[in-house]
Formats: structure tokens, C-alpha cells, sequence
């Protein structure tokens, strides 16, 4: 069955269609709700959620554009949305001071798993802002109107994020080192 077939029968409310589009587009969607999400569970239902909306709202879907991008947007507001339900996206202040540059020279050694990680142990208002700009490539503007903050906001979260992530991968750099080291001289014992 072709894409377009099966929006057509997803849109009839085929049980079937749905289930074959949600088999399709399930492991992409999750890699989202995972980026965004603060577990697998948290994901898990932010999956959930999203699927229930796309089946809601495929009526709407005018085949302009792409399928995939449009339920990606979804999904990313569907996640969004329960943050902003919850009211930590703000902050107190606004002072960006000098925005810190996140260098990866240096720490292509640390693992992806590892990275996705430090990431998903972000607050809230920093990880959302860091997976917005930095991953998919969101502006501030774009952001402050995503989250409900303000643009200024929205670096102040990227610049802290940033912060955060840098002195996790340093702190990993580390001990990287210090183990090989002990290694090292245990092994020349």
C-alpha cells in the first residue's frame, strides 16, 4: 500500500492504516520524543500522545509538503506541550553575558549513548532550548514562540545548556584519563 493510500484509509479511521503508519514512522518518531523527553518512559508517552494527535488531526493533512515533516511537527509540539503545561520554562533572569561556545574538539572520544545522556539529565527549559537550536535548527525567535519565552530567554537556556554539557563532557574527559592512566602504571607493576 502507497503513502498516500494509506493517509487516505488512516483518514477513514481504518484501524488497520494506523496501525501499518504507526509501524512505519514509530522508531523515527520515538528518536524525537527520546531527544526531547527526560527517560524512555517520559518518551514512551510522548509517543503516545503524538500518535493520538496524527490520527486526530490527519483529516488536516492536505498532502502540501511532507508527511514525514509534518507528523515530526507534531510530535515536536506534542512533546512541547506538556513542558509548557508545566511552567519551568522560564526564567528569572535574562542576562545572557557572553554566550559560551560548545568546542567538540577534544571530545570526540565520548559516545553517543553517553552524550544523549548528559542531554536528557538537562533541565527541562535548557535541554528543550538545546535540542531546538542545536539539533534541529530552530532560532531564538522561533523558539521563544515554541516555548512561550522570549527571545533573550531562549539564549540564556542555550547558553546554560551549553555550560552544563560542557563541564559533564570535561568531567567524562577526565576520568577517561585518569583511567587509562591507572591502567597504564597497574600494568607496568
Amino acid at each position: 500500500m502507497s503513502l498516500e493510500e494509506l493517509i487516505a484509509n488512516c483518514k477513514k479511521g481504518n484501524r488497520r492504516a494506523q496501525e501499518q503508519l504507526y509501524r512505519k514512522y514509530s522508531d523515527i518518531l520515538f528518536g524525537i520524543c527520546l531527544k526531547y523527553s527526560r527517560n524512555r518512559t517520559e518518551a514512551e508517552d510522548s509517543l503516545h500522545d503524538s500518535f493520538i494527535t496524527i490520527f486526530d488531526k490527519i483529516g488536516q493533512y492536505r498532502s502540501k509538503g511532507s508527511f514525514e515533516g509534518w507528523i515530526k511537527r507534531i510530535t515536536v509540539n506534542t512533546v512541547l506541550q506538556k513542558y509548557r503545561k508545566e511552567e519551568h520554562l522560564k526564567v528569572v533572569t535574562e542576562n545572557i553575558g557572553e554566550e559560551v561556545e560548545f568546542e567538540s574538539e577534544g571530545y570526540a572520544d565520548i559516545g553517543l549513548q553517553t552524550l544523549l545522556k548528559y542531554i536528557q539529565e538537562l533541565p527541562n527549559k535548557y535541554r528543550l532550548t538545546f535540542n531546538l537550536y542545536v539539533l534541529d535548527g530552530y532560532s531564538h525567535k522561533e523558539i521563544s514562540k515554541l516555548l512561550g519565552t522570549s527571545p533573550g530567554t531562549s539564549k540564556s537556556n542555550l547558553a546554560r545548556a551549553r555550560t552544563i554539557l560542557k563541564e559533564k563532557i570535561e568531567t567524562e574527559t577526565t576520568r577517561s584519563i585518569i583511567g587509562i592512566l591507572i591502567i597504564a602504571v597497574v600494568g607496568t607493576l
